[in-house]
């Protein structure tokens, strides 16, 4: 009986806390040209805080590699 109020105060704990925001990879930002335009909109608005976030570094990391492949493919490489 005793576990009853300590385990319904784990579940609200649990049910209350922060949602963790999906992680995407490089390779998977670069095939999805939306999902990578609405990630790098968010870091830009908010650096402060997204800067670190895996997503803002993966999202500068799949555009930096998209406009190399951009300018290899306008000077003919």
């Amino acid at each position: 009986m005793r576990r009853s109020p300590i385990l319904a105060a784990l579940l609200l704990i649990a049910a209350c806390s922060e949602k963790t925001e999906q992680s995407y990879t490089v390779d998977q930002l670069i095939a999805d040209d939306g999902l990578l335009s609405r990630i790098m909109a968010e870091c830009r608005n908010n650096p402060g805080e997204l800067r670190e976030t895996a997503n803002c570094q993966n999202a500068e990391a799949a555009d930096g590699k998209l406009r190399l492949e951009k300018m290899r493919k306008a000077l003919g490489d």
